[in-house]
């Protein structure tokens, strides 16, 4: 991470970046940072779009509301805007090499 700090796993589960200033990159919106696809140089700017590339590579849609993570799951909100690091980090970890996260 080029702004550096600690992942913490908060007590629901999820982890996220906290920097060295104390706040946690879960509460920047994507306009601080944007998901890139990799292969080609692709940044995400929506819902459909990120789904149409996480489908190539072998990610379904799952309806059913999980409150429970699971490593064979990437957790997307319903609207794009609300799209925040955490979850862009997930798509990352997940699909490591086709998709990575930039500052703007």
């Amino acid at each position: 991470m080029a702004d550096g700090g600690v992942w913490v796993f908060r007590k629901d589960g999820v982890m996220e970046l906290e920097s060295a200033a104390g706040s946690t990159s879960s509460r920047s919106g994507p306009g601080n940072k944007a998901l890139v696809y990799v292969p080609a140089n692709e940044t995400m700017r929506s819902l459909q779009a990120l789904e149409q590339r996480l489908g190539a590579h072998g990610w379904e849609r799952y309806y059913e509301n999980r409150e429970d993570g699971s490593l064979d799951l990437i957790s997307l909100p319903r609207n794009f805007a609300q799209l925040r690091s955490t979850h862009m980090y997930d798509v990352v970890v997940k699909n490591r090499g086709h998709f990575k996260v930039v500052d703007l």
